[in-house]
């Protein structure tokens, strides 16, 4: 039962289930780019080029013919380079998607380390080095003056 247990407590991580919802949706956008490509891309580009349709660009290495009396089936070997090409271009539209999602990401991640690093609320006292706010004019610790540099002992 403990390793059924634990199985359920990895199944159930964040991580897991995060990616996922990556992994479907990225499906689901490869399915939604592939159709872009076939149906939407190419038509346009297949008329510019003279009525080509990419879908049937092949390289017939040898001719199918149907089944006859005594004489069996033969099916056609092609390479079928416009299948291809959209494949190709599926690949270059999805890793720009990528990209500028990567890109974005990088950049509001560098944003909210800006804001990390925003100017210092605390400084030390050169006297007694405690730490006081930035806009301190003398110590509370040891009553030093900050801004003319007399100190506060023996006052």
């Amino acid at each position: 039962m403990g390793m059924l247990k634990e199985f359920k407590e990895f199944a159930m991580k964040g991580n897991l289930i995060d990616m996922a919802v990556g992994i479907i949706m990225g499906a689901a956008f490869g399915k939604i780019v592939s159709s872009f490509v076939s149906d939407i891309i190419m038509p346009p580009l297949g008329l510019l080029m003279g009525r080509v349709d990419f879908k049937d660009l092949v390289v017939i290495l040898q001719q199918g013919h149907p089944a006859a009396p005594g004489v069996p089936e033969v099916k056609e070997v092609a390479i079928k380079y416009g299948q291809f090409l959209n494949s190709i271009i599926d690949f270059v539209i999805v890793a720009f998607a990528i990209f500028i999602v990567i890109k974005q990401l990088n950049h509001l991640r560098e944003i909210a380390v800006t804001k990390e690093k925003a100017e210092p609320t605390t400084k030390e006292c050169p006297f007694c080095c405690s730490t006081i706010p930035i806009k301190a004019t003398r110590c509370p610790e040891c009553t030093s003056d900050l801004v003319t540099g007399a100190t506060g002992v023996g006052v």
